[in-house]
């Protein structure tokens, strides 16, 4: 019986582990498109007033939702930084091409 159970809750989180990528995925393919516009604009790769007030209400989210907030920022900035990590490379490409 219990291993039965074992196998769902396991099936489950495969489920979830497989929707956070996709979801990742999907948010990586739209901050890619904020990065061209960044550099297109000359805009600066990182936004530390956008990412204060994002903290702030990905605190509350967790708070709500019965998550550590630390946690959950820890997880933000790992994304975030991945992110800025390529808008930067696209800055990059973008001054080449003028160059």
């Amino acid at each position: 019986m219990n291993t039965e159970i074992l196998r769902e809750y396991r099936a489950r989180i495969d489920e979830l582990d497989e929707q956070l990528i996709c979801l990742l995925a999907e948010r990586f393919e739209i901050t890619k498109t904020v990065g061209e516009l960044k550099a297109e604009t000359g805009l600066p790769a990182a936004d530390p007033q956008r990412e204060k007030e994002q903290i702030a209400r990905l605190h509350e989210i967790a708070r709500n939702e019965g998550m550590d907030p630390v946690f959950g920022e820890k997880v933000f900035r790992l994304i975030v930084d991945e992110v800025i990590r390529h808008h930067l490379q696209t800055a990059d490409k973008h001054g080449d091409l003028e160059a």
